[in-house]
């Protein structure tokens, strides 16, 4: 759970106090700049910890 939330707080762009990683529910909720980092940067930066990302959703506000 640590290595996934350093992992996002870690991208240009995530708003760090917004990240919480829900690990029972295997969901990371994240605000974030589309115009600094993509879902996909966040989804590799998931990938690279060795955790496989199935599904995402970006809502704008």
């Amino acid at each position: 759970m640590q290595k996934i939330e350093n992992g996002v707080k870690s991208l240009e762009g995530v708003n760090k106090e917004s990240v919480k990683v829900l690990f029972n529910s295997s969901k990371v909720r994240a605000e974030f700049d589309d115009e600094k980092v993509s879902i996909k940067d966040i989804e590799n930066s998931i990938d690279k910890l060795g955790y496989e990302v199935l599904k995402s959703q970006v809502k704008k506000i």
